[in-house]
């Protein structure tokens, strides 16, 4: 099963490649996943029959016991024939239906591909969340199917609409599922089936599943979103809507309901959900015009008819119901790519439109006629065969004592039924009938194009099946039974193609002559709809609530996003102090705070550091200058750096200080644009406001900072740390370890977020498309009197660019003699970080530091000379090489970022101790040296343009004045 799913998602993978090379003939070879799936569900029939179904479980992330399940059994095995070889169709119907210069083609057929590797993983996935991963994998898919054609206003909406709706299910499933995961202690699907929960936890777990299946299935509230999603190309229509997507609700509760089918909340609901979507369904497609509009809305009654046949609990009503969802396949789908073939050959969907196709297109009308048989259950089709057990098996219950449960079921089948048989009708005679009146210009015998064999093919083939699988149902309901006799009560159900003079054949006779006689009264009955009172669409709710909620977020954003940054900054310490401070208030009232013994200070100089840190803080609140205050808060910064030193963490102590410096050259480069003064200073009552609510929050954070630690109630895991730094790590500087090796995840994701951040400033400071350009010497603009100047001997020779009042001697030779030792230092710190104070994080600030300085000895042009690379590859080669090192591990058998330690013996050098992380540590260095560069790139060189064009417009417009 695993090699069937990862060779379909790589297939989708390379899809866009094959469409690029292969053109629409790309489709044939990606019909191939699909395919596979299907295939190997034939290969293991006999296994299935046997009861001896495959299984596969793979380790995924231990810790967390989560592992990938898989387990094809019968309803799997339905499953994957139906998602495996209607998804073979449908990409070969692809191949023909889109045009050769279409846009987009090759990431419609990855992504429907793709998809078509969910949707097998989800129906035979044996854990509950990697069911739940897979659902959403669907979802994601079928947004991106359905907005396929993104410059149509209806279709954005409409996959937008889908996405919320299915999404909203999925997220309110997967609370089920974690509530039965958690009660039976077994996140294996067959377990819990097999031991479902009782008392609550089984009625919260039942409702959570049908709301995710009613979302995903279309059924009532939720159904309007199928029909808007015929916005969708009808491939995707035919598969997602007809075959597959649709289906996963139907799974769902055809999977669950072994377990939860003799619960009375179970019963109703289905009964309510499915039920309602049958009638209500039937009922909306007997007034479409569009095709595939009557589809759609017989699609929502059909599958209001399935959940309704596999949730109500008994053995025959389930297997009539597996019947119906593979006869539905057929001719849904079938029906679905009829729609397609007519829509290209002619132009349009609307039946007002089309007459005489019986004619001009007999093989697309003949296919279009063998599904709608099946449809609308005529004897001798698959359709028939499952209505006829469904009919049976709810005659049956009703007659042996059955109570308004089976009343009220058998009572919506046989109505839904009728108006199955005339929207069907409504759709055969709209689609290839010869009208008698037909609005004015329109042709008597519509015009059709010649059609591509692969237009016809698919569509005949699936309805063709729909007929011959009828003649087979001993087989069927040999493959099916076993699923359906997992039902907890009812007697077996049969499936026949002749039962003999029954009561159910007297029913069935009573549907078809009924459905007849309402499309013949199709106009009436089109009349007696439009004068009823109806409430309001489902989709008309939705999109006033959808309005309402983004007028409330509004509302919402408007109060608390007032634009002022004190009032955000309020608004977090009062949050900050309240949550904490309440915790120790209340611990202090009830006694039981951890008792704490506190001393002063280790020794007299810590608490002439901490005066040094409280002074400037007073002092930064108080100054009225921009500099002063990032000044004296940087005189803060350093003092804890002191702090850190005093109190043995040098490593620490090291890391303050370069980050420290960094900010400081980094504020200064901003307040090069900013006013020297705080204009706006607050009143003499907010200071008293903000100065409370200052003392307030440090006074908290120091009680919290005292009494967490304290509180710890089991071992830290920290306690292992020094030995498995040796012994796994290769090296004495835990601190180091730590960050590349022991919890080299975290490094990565903030190494990520420092990236992101190097590209929000860009953003934010480029007023024009980055080109990447590195601004050398020989890139000063022609005429330039700086050209002159220009003396590639000279060290910082961009250095004579400056204005002379920007430039300093002392700085400039300064600058020449421990630029170099900087950068040397740099790596020293680099290599030396595994054993001694160091490592990747701190000589990445110790040369971003050196550039700083060579940028503000030499201006803009200097930095390009000082480092001539673009910053985004360091970032990205600093990423890549960080990840590509955890990668790597896999291929010497290590878990992923696991060092792994190499001791060599190298002439004139001797014993060289190496261990892998030092790699993913450079990549650290190479990510902070390009988030600096980026940084002064950003704030410092592209700043300097932007002033420079400002003063020379300035200068032009002053002399066209004079």
């Amino acid at each position: 099963m695993l090699p069937v799913l990862l060779f379909t998602f790589l297939l989708a993978l390379c899809a866009p490649l094959l469409v690029r090379w292969m053109g629409r003939h790309a489709f044939w070879v990606l019909a191939l996943g699909p395919a596979s799936a299907a295939a190997y569900a034939l290969a293991n029939t006999s296994r299935v029959l046997a009861g001896d179904y495959p299984e596969v479980s793979v380790r995924w992330v231990p810790g967390l016991d989560l592992s990938i399940d898989a387990r094809l059994d019968s309803l799997a095995w339905l499953m994957m024939l139906v998602v495996g070889g209607v998804g073979a169709v449908v990409l070969l119907y692809c191949s023909a239906y889109f045009s050769r210069d279409a846009l987009g083609t090759g990431r419609f057929a990855a992504v429907l591909t793709a998809f078509a590797g969910a949707m097998v993983g989800l129906v035979t996935a044996d854990d509950l969340l990697m069911l739940f991963v897979y659902w959403e994998l669907t979802t994601v898919f079928s947004y991106l199917l359905i907005g396929h054609y993104a410059d149509r206003k209806a279709s954005r909406r409409a996959a937008m609409q889908a996405i919320v709706v299915t999404t909203a299910g999925g997220l309110t499933m997967l609370v089920g599922l974690i509530v039965l995961g958690v009660d039976t202690g077994t996140w294996r699907i067959s377990e819990v089936v097999a031991n479902p929960p009782t008392g609550t936890a089984a009625v919260v777990a039942a409702v959570c599943l049908l709301v995710g299946a009613a979302t995903k299935s279309a059924l009532i509230p939720f159904h309007f979103w199928l029909p808007a999603a015929m916005a969708a190309p009808t491939p995707v229509s035919a598969y997602l809507h007809a075959a597959a997507m649709v289906k996963a609700g139907v799974y769902l509760v055809a999977r669950f309901a072994p377990g939860f089918a003799d619960l009375p909340v179970w019963q109703w609901s289905v009964l309510v959900l499915g039920g309602g979507t049958l009638l209500l369904g039937g009922y909306r497609a007997l007034r479409q015009h569009d095709l595939k509009l009557v589809l759609a809305f017989g699609t929502v009654s059909q599958l209001g008819l399935i959940i309704l046949l596999l949730g109500l609990g008994t053995r025959a009503l389930a297997l009539a119901g597996l019947a119906l969802l593979g006869a539905h396949a057929m001719f849904k789908a079938a029906l679905f790519l009829v729609v397609g073939a007519v829509d290209v050959a002619t132009g349009t969907r609307d039946l007002r439109k089309l007459s005489g196709l019986w004619r001009t297109m007999p093989v697309t009308a003949a296919a279009g006629v063998l599904a709608t048989v099946s449809m609308i259950g005529v004897p001798v089709s698959a359709g028939y065969v499952a209505k006829e057990a469904a009919l049976e098996g709810l005659w049956h219950d009703v007659t042996h004592g059955g109570g308004a449960l089976e009343i009220l079921a058998l009572a919506a089948v046989v109505l839904g039924s009728v108006l199955t048989v005339a929207y069907g009708l409504r759709f055969v005679w709209g689609a290839f009938g010869t009208k008698r009146t037909l609005p004015d210009g329109v042709p008597e015998r519509t015009v059709v194009r010649r059609q591509p064999w692969l237009l016809v093919a698919p569509p005949a083939l699936l309805a063709v099946l729909g007929i011959v699988v009828a003649f087979v149902p001993a087989t069927g309901e040999a493959l099916l039974a076993p699923h359906a006799d997992l039902y907890p009560t009812g007697e077996p159900g049969h499936l026949l193609l002749w039962a003999g003079l029954t009561p159910v054949l007297a029913i069935t006779a009573a549907i078809l002559v009924l459905g007849t006689v309402l499309f013949w009264q199709r106009e009436r009955v089109e009349s007696w709809q439009a004068g009823r009172w109806s409430p309001p669409a489902a989709d008309v709710l939705y999109r006033r609530s959808m309005r309402r909620l983004d007028d409330l977020a509004a509302d919402v954003t408007a109060f608390t996003q007032r634009g002022s940054l004190p009032f955000y900054l309020g608004i977090v310490l009062v949050v900050l102090a309240l949550a904490p401070g309440m915790v120790i208030a209340s611990g202090l009232v009830t006694g039981t705070t951890v008792p704490v013994d506190l001393r002063p200070w280790d020794e007299p100089a810590q608490a002439a550091v901490v005066a040094i840190v409280v002074v400037a803080a007073i002092l930064a609140t108080r100054a009225r200058r921009r500099l002063k205050a990032v000044l004296l808060v940087g005189v803060a910064g350093y003092a804890n750096a002191a702090l850190f030193l005093l109190h043995g963490a040098p490593d620490l102590a090291l890391t303050q200080v370069l980050c420290e410096t960094v900010t400081l050259v980094v504020m200064v480069l901003v307040l090069r644009r900013m006013p020297p003064y705080f204009t706006d200073r607050p009143l003499a009552g907010s200071r008293w406001v903000r100065l409370v609510l200052g003392v307030v929050t440090g006074v908290v954070m120091m009680a919290l900072t005292v009494a967490a630690p304290l509180a710890r109630s089991a071992t830290p895991i920290s306690v292992d740390f020094p030995a498995e730094a040796v012994d796994f790590g290769g090296g004495n500087n835990i601190v180091n370890i730590t960050l590349v090796d022991i919890r080299a995840w975290d490094t990565v994701g903030e190494i990520s977020v420092l990236l992101v951040a190097a590209t929000g400033v860009a953003s934010l400071v480029f007023l024009r498309q980055r080109t990447g350009e590195v601004l050398r010497l020989q890139r000063a603009p022609d005429g330039d009197d700086r050209s002159s100047a220009y003396d590639r001997t000279v060290w910082l020779a961009a250095g004579r660019t400056l204005a002379p009042e920007r430039r300093s001697v002392m700085f400039e030779v300064i600058t020449r003699t421990i630029f170099h030792s900087m950068i040397v230092f740099g790596l020293f710190l680099l290599f030396s970080g595994h054993n001694a104070p160091g490592g990747g994080f701190a000589a990445g600030l110790l040369v971003g530091i050196a550039l700083a300085v060579r940028y503000l000895a030499g201006g803009r042009y200097e930095l390009g000379e000082a480092m001539p690379v673009r910053p985004g590859l360091l970032l990205g080669t600093g990423l890549f090489l960080s990840a590509g090192v955890g990668l790597a591990a896999l291929l010497t058998g290590n878990a992923v970022l696991e060092s792994f330690i190499i001791d060599l013996e190298v002439p004139v050098l001797g014993k060289v101790h190496l261990v892998t992380s030092l790699f993913f540590d450079i990549g650290v260095m190479l990510v902070v040296v390009g988030l600096v560069l980026d940084l002064l790139r950003t704030l410092g060189a592209e700043i300097d343009r932007q002033g420079e064009l400002s003063g020379r417009e300035l200068e032009n417009s002053g002399g066209e004045t004079r």
